[in-house]
């Protein structure tokens, strides 16, 4: 648990951990201590990313680093629509009577550090997901696997124990080199401070809290990128950021909708407000003992929630009502309960639950006041606002809900998180390791059984209607049975210099607006 704890704490990037340590060279990899990223010369030829921190780049078991994509490539890939098309692997066939995956893997492709990409890797890779002893947020995705077979070094086989449709979907996943990880610890190897993949770029100089710097890979077998050099500048507080943009010191940044705003018009840059499938919404800790006895009153807590004002005040109207995790997906279902704003409702919710309101304007059940709190990551500031309106409406029909900023997130015993998640894949992705009962993304401990036999019975069938009927039963119990109070999908608000070009404006990123460097070989500057 300890380290599955400290995996979600790396992964909720951007990471602002400031007391990372400084990196130590993996075997093969080159000096960290070469010069630092932020002394390396200006050049025509280079992007300046303002970027969050990182403490390690670790593909296989973080989900949401925006670098990953830059360092590493997955079997499949996805194209301008998120559809599945050929990387690593060039075709794949599947054998329905075993539940067998063969993929036919490029050949000729080599690591950074020239050694040769092979099935083994592949292998390596999945099975250090799967081992329980890496407590890997993204093991579920690999649960049904019961047999990998290294063919030849170009050919790899999967047998599954039951079908599942998303399969091809997770093999998106970075593959790691066996030859610089094994033996290694999947959580702390200082690989992770320095890796080596086979993408596009390459890793040229870590300084640490300051800049992660990388080099184009002239070897890449889909073509070296036209952008010589990117440097992911560490840029912790939003408004610096806009405030680097303006200065000239950053070409493209992810946004607040408020510092977005204010480059309309500006002469030099491009504004993208681009859809995601990225939702906020409040997490109730199941593990915490107050919603043992208090989880009845939950769907009060989500019609208490006036999501439009949250939307329209942090937002300034860049998002939209969320009431599913599927909500930008092919599998949503329009019809289920969506909690709109309704505080008579709330009221009447927990007076029909035992609750008394009393003098002090506060609910009491059993003598107990209700209220809770909500923690929040430090430096979101989006966070931050939306978690302390949703206080002030959830005061205002009686609950006493204060907000705080923990110096680090206590996922085992906090009361609620403003959570943020969300896919814009298979409708797998997010639900079945989110919700199902001791999965490994499940941080709120949530379990329930309906829920659990839906999302099985949804991955397990190609049939696109009884994947909608699986979908809609697992939401509408979601929906009866809350895992967490949803408030909104928000937009992405990208602000590039306009001599950068190729762009793709129409892809719906994920979360934390991770995506944007999906088509990197076909961006260009001026």
């Amino acid at each position: 648990m300890l380290k599955r704890m400290l995996a979600l704490a790396l992964s909720s990037l951007l990471l602002l951990s400031l007391t990372a340590c400084a990196a130590a060279p993996a075997s093969g990899s080159p000096d960290p201590a070469a010069p630092a990223a932020s002394s390396a010369p200006a050049s025509s030829n280079t992007l300046v990313y303002g970027s969050g921190d990182y403490t390690r780049i670790n593909p296989a078991l973080d989900e949401h680093g925006e670098i990953n994509i830059l360092l590493f490539d997955g079997l499949t890939r996805h194209d301008a629509d998120n559809n599945l098309v050929p990387a690593l692997a060039t075709e794949w066939e599947y054998d329905e009577n075993t539940c067998t995956y063969t993929f036919h893997l490029r050949q000729g492709v080599t690591w950074h550090d020239g050694q040769p990409f092979t099935a083994e890797d592949v292998r390596f890779t999945i099975e250090a997901i799967m081992d329980p002893a890496n407590e890997s947020e993204n093991a579920s995705n690999y649960e049904d696997v019961r047999g990998i077979t290294v063919v030849d070094d170009n050919t790899i086989a999967f047998t599954l124990a039951a079908p599942n449709v998303a399969f091809l979907e997770y093999m998106t996943i970075g593959i790691l080199p066996k030859h610089l990880l094994e033996g290694e610890d999947m959580q702390t190897s200082d690989y992770f401070r320095f890796p080596i993949g086979t993408g596009p770029y390459k890793m040229s100089a870590w300084d640490v809290g300051q800049a992660i710097t990388l080099q184009r890979n002239e070897d890449y077998f889909g073509g070296a990128p036209s952008i010589e050099t990117i440097v992911f500048k560490i840029v912790t507080d939003d408004n610096m950021k806009a405030l680097q943009l303006k200065s000239g010191e950053l070409d493209l940044a992810l946004l607040t909708p408020k510092d977005a705003a204010a480059f309309d018009g500006q002469e030099g840059f491009v504004r993208y407000d681009m859809d995601t499938s990225d939702y906020r919404g409040v997490l109730f800790n199941f593990n915490n003992a107050y919603w043992q006895k208090m989880r009845d009153i939950i769907p009060a807590i989500c019609y208490g929630l006036d999501r439009q004002a949250i939307i329209d005040a942090v937002l300034l109207g860049q998002g939209e009502a969320a009431y599913s995790p599927l909500q930008r997906n092919a599998y949503n279902n329009p019809e289920v309960e969506r909690y709109d704003y309704n505080p008579e409702k709330a009221r009447e919710i927990l007076e029909g639950a035992g609750c008394a309101l009393q003098d002090d304007g506060f609910y009491y059940r059993d003598g107990e006041k209700l209220g809770f709190t909500i923690s929040v990551g430090a430096g979101d500031q989006v966070r931050v606002d939306m978690a302390s309106i949703a206080a002030q409406q959830l005061q205002a029909i009686g609950l006493d809900v204060k907000v705080d900023l923990p110096a680090q997130v206590d996922w085992a015993g906090q009361q609620a998180y403003l959570i943020g998640w969300g896919s814009p894949f298979d409708a797998d992705d997010h639900t079945y390791k989110v919700f199902g009962t001791g999965k490994g993304a499940n941080y709120s401990g949530y379990s329930n059984e309906k829920v659990d036999q839906a999302l099985t019975r949804a991955r397990q069938t190609a049939d696109p209607e009884a994947r909608r009927a699986a979908y809609a039963d697992f939401q509408e119990e979601l929906a009866a049975d809350p895992a967490f109070a949803f408030l909104c999908y928000i937009h992405a608000n990208y602000v590039a210099k306009d001599s950068i070009h190729g762009i793709s404006r129409d892809t719906v990123m994920g979360h934390h607006g991770v995506g944007i460097f999906w088509n990197i070989q076909e961006w260009t500057i001026d």
